[in-house]
């Protein structure tokens, strides 16, 4: 239940980013890069308190036990369960009404559910690479600064890239409503976006392993 709830909180925390990220993408020019830069409160948020994020658990799949794959698909509900709660309160307000996010998300969901499986996957798996790249160098770089660098560098460049990270899509598909309205479709594209972030995020320390033996 613990780990269920640290699940949940990481939700919570990236829908708060999310929601940052589509109030100002489109609001001036440039707003797209300042929405990706502070997406990453989100992220911090997370590594500074400990909370359960799937897409960085993923990434040391293969340093665990089998029943690790148990815990990571708990902390996928938790992170679930997480977003779909910050949207549905958001969708209760002036923030996600008429002309709101939700129009925002709901542009950005359909060209997501309009791409290929394969394409969701790559683009998953490409998201990951990202992801790994931040939380490993920020848990063991020896410097304050290449830290918090490699959050904030690899959370904005998978989002400038239009990569596809599954926590943030989850947010997006319930605060566009598009997870009610079509559950069974919106959630067979998270699940491949998901599978694809798997992959993508034990590529590198794979490979690391093999190179130094």
């Amino acid at each position: 239940m613990k780990n269920l709830v640290l699940g949940i909180l990481a939700g919570i925390c990236i829908s708060l980013g999310g929601t940052v990220f589509l109030r100002i993408k489109d609001a001036f020019p440039g707003g797209n890069v300042v929405g990706a830069l502070l997406f990453t409160i989100g992220l911090f948020t997370i590594v500074e308190k400990g909370f359960h994020l799937f897409t960085g658990k993923v990434c040391y799949l293969f340093d665990n036990k089998p029943a690790y794959m148990g815990f990571c698909g708990l902390v996928w509900l938790g992170n679930l369960l997480g977003t779909v709660l910050v949207a549905t309160l958001e969708r209760l307000t002036v923030i996600a009404g008429s002309g709101g996010i939700s129009n925002a998300a709901l542009g950005l969901v359909n060209a997501k559910m309009g791409q290929s499986v394969l394409s969701l996957f790559v683009l998953g798996f490409l998201c990951n690479i990202f992801i790994y790249i931040a939380v490993n160098i920020y848990a063991n770089s020896k410097h304050a600064l290449g830290k918090y660098l490699a959050l904030f560098l690899g959370v904005s460049c998978f989002i400038l890239c239009g990569t596809e990270h599954s926590i943030a899509d989850m947010y997006y598909w319930s605060v566009s409503g598009m997870l009610f309205a079509k559950p069974l479709e919106s959630l067979g594209c998270l699940v491949i976006i998901s599978l694809g972030n798997v992959a993508g995020g034990v590529l590198l320390p794979l490979l690391e392993k093999y190179a130094k033996g």
